[in-house]
Parts: structure tokens; sequence; C-alpha cells
């Protein structure tokens, strides 16, 4: 019995903890313009692609540090074990001390430096590279937060229809109910209008399971606290009249699809690294200085410095003259690789032409779909009214008003899944076309802008 309080007593504790959480939980009330300027800001990925662009940065500064003078300290002592031995007139002389050092500054400057000034250019299409692989996860981030949201808005009005069903097939059980206790109605119909009422709670509670999930999935992208509810201020009845407007004005220009922006830089980055591969038959010229100073003395290393200055300046030539051929077969496999790449733009842009052509074709198919299923969705409740009146009038039976209220939930679902249909249908072309708004979102097309 005390075993039984303290479980009761433990389990009251945690419902109380569980209630205060709930309550306390912030609510975000979004658009969907709202969660894709959120997720762009927050999303870990997309700030993972922001910093790549500013590790690329600091590698071309790399490059360009190898144009200035490069300038070394060195120090050097060597004790001699065994001083060299010169022989003149048949009498043999021991030159040499026992202690050399040396200190001082060296310093080397490129002059002529070929390979390395077209090397510039492959930093910068790397930086170019990183900026479009930033702008990708961007566009299909934006897909995905689409695609999300409008799930989210097709379950939540699933579940309003379902409700609104459940609410008048309660009602309908109710009056049955009514007309049995006064002998009107047979007990048959009373317990198949219960039925029909119950049946609807299981699809009540499986939309509401996918409303958290969906919203559990959006907050993810979002990057927001899994803690925060969210809450979409929008329905899908209120997409509708822009769906026919992005229909009209859509450009089928596939000049901004990331991955042929993406196949474009790298033809030109193996372009360049062709250029290079071409200078490394050319000679290099780099300057050269020193400024040392030496000293050299017998007995202990830490004394009777004698320090003399030094200093020299040069020139160093180099030419590779021959290499066992090693640079013309790099330069003819650069060669080759270019060539591949307009192979591989032509297939990509004809895989892209048809994924265009498939999306117009299927968003075709939902306009069609919508004003169909519009027109469905009127005559079912205008069936579903009529069927009422005759129900409370006497006249209509059980499985004429549960016909009547089954094709009403029917044509009613079927419209919103055809509207949650075409949006997907947008989102996935504006993403093939890469054309989505960023700047809406005050992102701006930063490849563009870094190329001029």
């Amino acid at each position: 019995m005390y075993r039984k309080k303290i479980i009761k007593i433990a389990l009251m504790a945690v419902a109380l903890i569980a209630t205060s959480t709930a309550s306390d939980a912030e609510t975000l009330n979004v658009t969907l313009d709202e969660c894709i300027s959120i997720a762009l800001s927050d999303n870990p990925s997309i700030i993972v692609a922001d910093m790549e662009i500013e590790r690329v940065d600091y590698s071309k500064k790399e490059v360009l540090g190898q144009l200035f003078p490069q300038v070394n300290f060195t120090a050097n002592y060597s004790r001699t074990l065994a001083k060299q031995t010169m022989v003149m007139m048949d009498q043999e002389f021991k030159v040499g001390t026992d202690n050399q050092h040396s200190v001082g500054f060296q310093g080397s400057l490129p002059i002529i430096v070929p390979a390395l000034w077209k090397s510039i250019k492959l930093s910068d299409n790397q930086i170019l590279q990183n900026i479009e692989k930033a702008r990708s996860s961007r566009l299909s981030l934006v897909n995905q937060v689409k695609n999300a949201y409008y799930a989210l808005l097709l379950a939540r009005d699933s579940k309003r229809v379902i409700e609104a069903n459940h609410e008048t097939a309660l009602l309908t059980a109710g009056i049955f109910e009514k007309q049995f206790e006064i002998g009107v109605a047979s007990e048959y119909d009373m317990t198949r209008a219960r039925v029909a009422a119950t049946t609807l709670e299981p699809s009540i509670l499986e939309a509401q399971n996918s409303i958290d999930a969906l919203k559990l999935q959006l907050k993810v992208l979002m990057g927001v606290d899994v803690n925060v509810n969210i809450e979409p201020n929008e329905t899908l009845d209120d997409f509708k009249p822009m769906l026919y407007e992005y229909t009209m004005s859509v450009d089928t220009s596939l000049v901004n699809n990331t991955n042929v922006r993406q196949l474009d830089l790298q033809t030109d980055y193996l372009k360049q690294a062709l250029k290079v591969q071409k200078m490394s038959w050319f000679p290099t010229l780099s300057g050269t200085i020193n400024y040392m100073w030496n000293s050299m003395s017998n007995g202990s290393p830490f004394k009777n410095f004698n320090w003399n200055p030094y200093s020299q300046a040069g020139l160093a030539l180099s030419w590779n003259l021959f290499s066992g051929g090693q640079r013309y077969f790099k330069q003819k496999q650069a060669e080759i690789a270019v060539r591949e790449m307009k192979w591989q733009r032509e297939n990509l842009t004809r895989s892209l032409s048809s994924q265009v052509e498939t999306q117009i074709n299927n968003i075709k198919s939902d306009l069609k779909q919508i004003e169909s299923n519009a027109a469905s969705v009127a005559l079912a409740e205008k069936g579903d009214r009529i069927m009422q009146e005759s129900f409370k009038l006497g006249v209509g039976t059980f499985l004429q008003i549960q016909d009547s209220q089954n094709a009403l939930l029917g044509a009613r679902l079927s419209y919103y899944q055809a509207i949650y249909n075409l949006l997907v249908s947008q989102s996935n072309l504006e993403l093939v076309l890469g054309n989505a708004p960023l700047a809406k979102y005050g992102v701006s097309n930063e490849t563009n802008k870094t190329k001029k």
C-alpha cells in the first residue's frame, strides 16, 4: 500500500513537471518567409558553408604571400674535430680553427615566377567555387524548408477537415440516439452512427502525430531549439492566389542552376590549371641577399669571439630543360580533363532540361487538379447540405448521410492534397532552376558579385 502511494506521488510530480514545461515553452508564430529567413541565418550547414569561404580566402592570401620577400634568420656553430693538414716543402701544417660561428639574415625575392602568377587565378576560382557551394546549400535549404512547411500545413488542414467531419458524425450519432429512444430510428442505424464517429478518431490522432513530427523536422531545418513550439500563421488556401502568378512568370532558363554553375567553375579551374602546367616550361628568376657575421677561434667556444661581417647579393636562374617527359604528359592530362568537362556539361543540361519539363508538366496537371477538386468540394458541400436538411425532415437514411459526409471529407482532403502537390512541384522546379529569391531573405547573389 505504501509503495503504491509513492508511485502515485511520483507520477503526479512528473505530470506537474511536464505541464510546467509545456506551459513555459516558447511559441513561435511564423510565416513561410520567416521560417526561411531564420533557417538561412541559423542553420549549421549554412554557417559551415560561409566559414569555408573564409577559409579559402585565407588560402588565397597564403599564395599571395609567396610573391613577397622571404627573410630568415640563421645561426650555425661547428667544432673542428681534426684540422686539415697541408704539406709544403716536405713540411706539414695544420690549418683551420677549433670553432666556427655564423649568424645573420638571408633574404629572397621571386622576380619571374610564371607558374606562381597563374596559381593566384586558381585561388580566385576556388573562392568562387565555395561561394557557389554556399549558394547551393542555401537553395537546397530553402527547398527543404518550403516542402516541410507545406507538409505541415497539409497535415494541419487535413486534421481540421477530419475534426469537422468528426463533429458532424458525433452530431448525427446524437440525433440517431434520440430517434432510437423515441422509436423512430433502428438500433442498427444508431450503432452504425456511433461506429462512423469513432472510426475517425484514430485518423485525428494520426494527423496530430504527423503534425508533431513535421514541426520537429522544421525546427531542425531552421536551427531553433526543439523545445520552441512552432505554429504556422498560414494555411494552404493562403497560397492559392500565388499559384497561377508563379506559373505564368516562371523562367525555365538553366543559367542560375547551381550544378551548371559549379561545373562551369570547375571547367574554368581546369583551364587555369592547364595554364599553370604550361608555365612550368618557362624559367624562374629570383633575387637573393645575405648579411652574415662569422667568427673563428681556438679553444673554448664561449670566448675569444672575433666577429667579422660580410654580405652578398645575387640572382638565381632556374630552368628545367628535361624531366623525362613528365611536364608534357601532365599537360596532356589537363587538356583531356578540360575536354571531358564539355561533355559532362552537355549531359548535365540535357538531364536538367528533362527535369524542368517534368516539373512543368506536373504543375500544369496540379493546376487542373485543383480546379477539378475545388468544383468537387462545392458539389459535395451542396450535396451534404441537401442531405442534412432531408435528414432533419426525416427523409434521409443513415447510409445517405454517411455517403454525403464521406464524399465531402474525401473532396476536401483531395483539394488540399492538390494544392500541396502544386506547391511542392513549384518548389522543386525553383530548386532545379536555381532562381529562389535569396535577396528576399537578405542573401545576395555572391557568385556574380565576386566575378565582377
